[in-house]
């Protein structure tokens, strides 16, 4: 099976290597056995704080990446 190889660069967006550093800090931290269900719970977590008026992770992790 053969893969065309393509010169399209896409743009990751605004927070997201930050959010995904972070669940991978925390996966390595906590080194669970069902890491899926670990991701869910951990943006489930993140998602609660973002409503309940907390800082938004994302905003914040852009913030970080200027």
């Amino acid at each position: 099976m053969s893969i065309a190889a393509s010169n399209t660069r896409m743009r990751v967006p605004a927070g997201f290597r930050n959010l995904l550093e972070g669940l991978a800090r925390e996966v390595l931290r906590e080194q669970p056995t069902n890491v899926v269900a670990f991701a869910a719970q951990y943006f489930q977590r993140l998602l609660e704080q973002r409503e309940a008026g907390g800082l938004d992770p994302v905003a914040w992790g852009a913030l970080l990446e200027d």
